[in-house]
């Protein structure tokens, strides 16, 4: 095995990433300026420490984030860009995970940082075509998401999205959520409050996205629905009155203590479950 090329440190954290920069496609690449800055010839990085101490700086960290997780994103399968939704959304931080990706693409590829230090003296890394890092990253990803065991929660996010996990911009991937929120697509399903439920014994619990469509044509009187909310527990009634009263799933996950508002949609998901039991007695 060789040793590293002389004068570079393996000590540093963001050494480790260098492999994943050099292989950014051209496009992207030029779009960061830290990151473009370096040389493609790992030699002479290893023969200047301005070099060293600018890969160990935060904006070449930021920078490499930023472009690993905008090329990771896009396979996990949701609709637009990692631009187009906020830092709240799961997917959007799973994104991020580029230590993951970096280990995925020197499994699958070989190229990694010792795959750096065996390259010739003085050789000019050429940059990778853009498609075929696209197709790595797809395969790295895939991967990723069953070694961690990331499919039941990328499941639930594609069943239940939340408002604040867009960006306010009038993109066509916000539209198409805000149409799938507030049932404009179908004329069969009226979203109503479970306040006018029973106040006026009619209509249906009320409706989170991409559930049962048909709730209200089954919940017809008012003891139907105070039967079935007391069988939630404390916690479950709270969580879900206060999505009735407009709160949002971050808003409701800060009133009620939990670490982020992931854990109030699988409440909202069991809770639609618990209905669908008590429909079926």
């Amino acid at each position: 095995m060789s040793e590293p090329a002389a004068g570079v440190s393996t000590q540093g954290h963001n050494i480790r990433y260098l492999p994943l920069v050099y292989f950014l496609p051209q496009e992207l690449i030029s779009k960061c300026p830290t990151l473009c800055q370096l040389p493609r010839m790992f030699s002479e990085i290893a023969r200047s420490e301005s070099w060293l101490d600018l890969i160990e700086s935060d904006a070449f960290l930021h920078e490499i984030m930023d472009a690993s997780a905008a090329l990771a994103f896009p396979h996990f399968g949701f609709p637009g860009w990692k631009e187009h939704y906020t830092g709240h959304f799961p997917v959007w931080r799973l994104s991020y995970a580029m230590p993951l990706w970096s280990k995925g693409i020197e499994r699958e590829t070989g190229w990694g940082l010792q795959m750096l230090f065996n390259l010739p003296r003085d050789s000019v890394i050429p940059f990778f075509n853009s498609d075929y890092v696209n197709a790595v990253f797809e395969l790295v990803v895939k991967h990723t998401i069953i070694e961690q065991g990331w499919q039941p929660l990328l499941d639930l996010l594609r069943e239940m999205p939340c408002e604040e996990d867009f960006e306010d911009w009038n993109t066509n991937v916000r539209k198409s959520f805000i149409r799938k929120w507030y049932h404009t697509r179908s004329k069969k399903v009226q979203s109503m409050s479970l306040e006018a439920i029973l106040e006026e014994g009619e209509g249906g619990l009320w409706q989170v996205p991409d559930v049962t469509q048909n709730v209200e044509e089954v919940v017809a009187a008012q003891d139907y629905v105070e039967r079935f909310f007391a069988r939630l527990s404390e916690r479950d009634r709270a969580i879900l009155q206060l999505r009735m009263d407009g709160f949002t799933h971050v808003q409701i996950a800060e009133r009620l203590g939990y670490a982020n508002h992931s854990g109030v949609i699988k409440r909202m998901q069991k809770i639609q479950k618990a209905f669908e039991t008590y429909q079926q007695e």
